[in-house]
């Protein structure tokens, strides 16, 4: 029954981190000015691209969400 909660834990923090992650990502793409969009890339995304922090975010929400369906197997089964 540990396995399951952590499980569930992992997947809503993944899913919910990868929500935000997503969001600077568009937010940091819609900057106009290079220079900022650079700074802002440094500071909010890290090292990368705004596009890079976008397919990252979708890869975290989609294994979010394999794990949650594990999760929710997993309950259903026990």
């Amino acid at each position: 029954m540990f396995f399951v909660k952590a499980a569930n834990f992992v997947a809503w923090a993944l899913f919910i981190l990868g929500l935000a992650r997503l969001a600077s990502g568009f937010f940091v793409a819609s900057i106009d000015d290079p220079a900022q969009r650079a700074a802002a890339t440094a500071r909010y995304l890290g090292s990368g691209t705004s596009g890079d922090a976008i397919d990252q975010a979708f890869v975290m929400i989609g294994i979010g969400i394999a794990f949650g369906v594990l999760a929710k197997i997993a309950k259903r089964s026990s």
